[in-house]
């Protein structure tokens, strides 16, 4: 008895070993990929760029992905959760859905911002792998409907309005990535959002500039490698100074 209880624990801690490895090894794999495809473009990288970038063998690839799509989708999903289970904690102690989804949005494209890297790498692979039956998409819709059941929104669709707030997001963290933009570019954004879903446009104002609680650090296990860019995040959006048209 006492030889097979040794012989079942022996097994079982093999067996966490491995798994360990293997986890150990899709990490490397992530983390890798995420810099392939940031040199090379996600059309681009083949699955030799990523061994060689891994050092890892073929055969160990394909042991954790059948294709560069696989791990292109695996990658644009870890690293939108990391990002958001920082996020939205911070999001779901407000009462009002439409300043959870409101300050939601901001959060995500402030942290485009602070990791920018991450950013570039989500405007690259487009909303149908970065967004689409992810979280990010799971809590806007989550966030979206309550205002709608509350009548918080005048907007006929819930699906309509998270593909616009989607569409706006990464759009958005392109435009702040690679063009001139103000400071406060992501709050503009929302706020003409906000308008068109039917708030006043003080409330809309009101809303889109709130101020917001600083998330910390993302410390997942792929952002933990990721150099964050110091002042990328703001408390509150700026007051606006009016200009001439």
């Amino acid at each position: 008895m006492a030889e097979i209880e040794h012989g079942l624990k022996v097994k079982d801690h093999r067996v966490r070993v491995g798994a360990q490895r293997r986890e150990k090894t899709r990490l490397r794999l992530l983390e890798s990929a995420l810099a392939v495809f940031t040199e090379k473009g996600v059309d681009v990288a083949v699955i030799d760029d990523f061994i060689a970038a891994a050092g890892v063998s073929r055969g160990t690839f394909y042991n954790h992905f059948k294709t560069t799509n696989e791990l292109l989708f695996a990658l644009a999903t870890a690293m939108s959760d990391e990002v958001l289970q920082i996020v939205d904690p911070l999001v779901l102690h407000l009462d009002d859905p439409v300043e959870r989804f409101a300050a939601g949005t901001r959060l995500y494209m402030q942290m485009a911002l602070r990791y920018p890297e991450w950013g570039r790498f989500i405007t690259q692979t487009g909303t149908r792998i970065a967004a689409r039956g992810q979280l990010i998409d799971i809590y806007l819709t989550r966030d979206l409907e309550l205002a709608k059941s509350r009548k918080r929104l005048t907007v006929d669709s819930v699906r309509v309005a998270r593909d616009i707030v989607l569409g706006a997001i990464f759009y958005g963290i392109e435009t702040m990535l690679t063009e001139p933009t103000r400071a406060n570019h992501a709050e503009l954004i929302l706020q003409s959002v906000l308008v068109g879903f039917g708030l006043t446009p003080q409330e809309a104002d009101r809303i889109a500039f709130m101020p917001l609680e600083i998330p910390s650090a993302v410390n997942g296990p792929i952002f933990s490698g990721l150099k964050a860019s110091p002042g990328a995040l703001q408390a509150s959006g700026k007051p606006r100074k009016k200009t001439a048209a």
